[in-house]
């Protein structure tokens, strides 16, 4: 009976151990799902936090990346494929992909990243409770965002009296929001827009042109993959425009852009990592408040201003998260 009652104890005691030893060993599988490509700054931090946490490639990760290329009506079928693969979780970067990803599964866990506003665009039922398979980081704190940026580059280019705003109709975060907040801070700032809207990266040059033509004094263009991918394209074509222009990522500013307003890209991927890990330690989408970025970040490049012949004013330099010089 003693021995009997040693061996139970024995078992029970391994019990947690052996169950510990089983998750050390697992190869987690996840799908990455991209607009234009699975690379870049705010990649090379979701892959680094993972590796703080404990998940490595080539030893118990792997990560099957599936990119459009900005060819976004690729995406339902590149989810499709990713689904196939039955990986333990999706993380989609940007409004499209997590479309796609949502709209291809209602089984397996999504984490989304760089999406500015998942209540409104209905992928999720609160924030604080997200319901469903899908939730992550968003981009922006609803309300006001776009007609802050635009209050901005009118702030930098006080004598600016039409201004066109860039958008991707494909994005239902431009859709959503850009009619409730742009056209009205336009009106009130007393500037004529012009709406461009583009789908295809292709037909980006054709967009600035169009705003030449129409005579803008600056550029507000609206967040979107295939705008910042590669980062000094939009940048080169407005310098070569001489339309001074804002941007929400900071990398089209360091690439040669005028100005940024928006919350730091890499560090939502790095938060993003934390929520893949949890869903791979049992975590359910539908437990996981969907997180808001309390810091946002005004850059500011100075080349860029002096290559325009800008003067910006002292009062917007000072209150600069970062000015480059």
């Amino acid at each position: 009976m003693v021995v009997l009652i040693v061996l139970l104890a024995s078992t029970i005691l391994a019990a947690p151990f052996a169950a510990e030893a089983q998750q050390a060993g697992k190869i987690a599988r996840i799908g990455l799902l991209c607009a234009v490509r699975c690379e870049g700054p705010g990649l090379d931090v979701l892959r680094a936090g993972l590796r703080d946490l404990g998940w490595v490639e080539g030893r118990n990760l792997v990560i099957e990346p599936r990119a459009a290329g900005g060819q976004l009506d690729r995406l339902p079928a590149l989810a499709r494929e990713l689904i196939a693969l039955n990986p333990d979780v999706i993380v989609a970067s940007a409004p499209q992909p997590s479309r796609a990803a949502k709209d291809a599964t209602s089984v397996l866990p999504v984490v989304f990243v760089a999406l500015a506003d998942p209540v409104r665009v209905g992928l999720v039922q609160s924030l604080a409770r997200p319901g469903g398979n899908i939730t992550g980081v968003a981009t922006l704190v609803p309300g006001g965002f776009m007609g802050k940026q635009l209050e901005l580059l009118k702030e930098a280019v006080p004598g600016a009296s039409r201004v066109a705003t860039l958008g991707n109709p494909t994005n239902d975060v431009y859709r959503a929001t850009f009619p409730v907040e742009v056209p009205p801070t336009a009106r009130a700032l007393g500037l004529r827009l012009q709406v461009l809207e583009v789908s295809e990266p292709g037909h980006i040059e054709g967009a600035i042109d169009a705003a030449v033509r129409g005579r803008a004094d600056v550029l507000h263009v609206i967040g979107d993959p295939i705008f910042h991918s590669p980062p000094n394209r939009l940048p080169d074509l407005a310098a070569r425009a001489r339309l001074p222009a804002i941007y929400i990522s900071a990398e089209l500013v360091r690439a040669g852009g005028l100005m940024s307003y928006g919350t730091s890209l890499p560090e939502l991927s790095r938060r993003a990592a934390t929520y893949v890990d949890r869903i791979l330690r049992g975590a359910k989408p539908a437990e996981l408040p969907v997180e808001q970025p309390t810091k946002f970040e005004l850059v500011i490049n100075l080349r860029t201003a002096r290559a325009l012949g800008l003067t910006i004013p002292q009062s917007l330099l000072q209150r600069a998260d970062q000015v480059i010089e």
